[in-house]
């Protein structure tokens, strides 16, 4: 069983940084791709970022070189590292899976993580 457990969430000012991260857990697998969604009361869940196996990362439009994705394979963790975090940035952000590499197969599955509040406010 794929679990996907977030951490490192918070309320912080804006103008600060926070990281969070994400641990993929449950066998002896590797996810394809990895990566961050976010969502805020009334909006829908949006891309923040996303990096493949290779470290290729690619970002949502909003994020504008403040935010940098990256990941530890043999630890089948992601992180994210946020800067000059907005009060526009407030909202639930959701790691996602998609892909498992497990004794020796391909999966097409996508997987999610319960999700961690980041609020930002003064």
């Amino acid at each position: 069983q794929v679990q996907l457990v977030e951490s490192g969430g918070g309320l912080v000012q804006p103008g600060e940084s926070l990281k969070i991260s994400c641990v993929a857990s449950g066998g002896n697998f590797k996810i394809s791709a990895m990566g961050w969604y976010r969502q805020a009361p009334g909006n829908e869940r949006e891309l923040v970022a996303a990096i493949d196996s290779g470290g290729n990362a690619h970002y949502g439009e909003f994020v504008k070189g403040r935010f940098t994705i990256s990941r530890d394979n043999a630890k089948n963790t992601v992180y994210l590292q946020m800067a000059r975090l907005k009060p526009d940035d407030t909202a639930v952000y959701y790691c996602n899976g998609e892909g498992l590499y497990d004794t020796g197969r391909y999966f097409p599955s996508i997987y999610w993580g319960q999700g961690t509040q980041v609020t930002v406010s003064s």
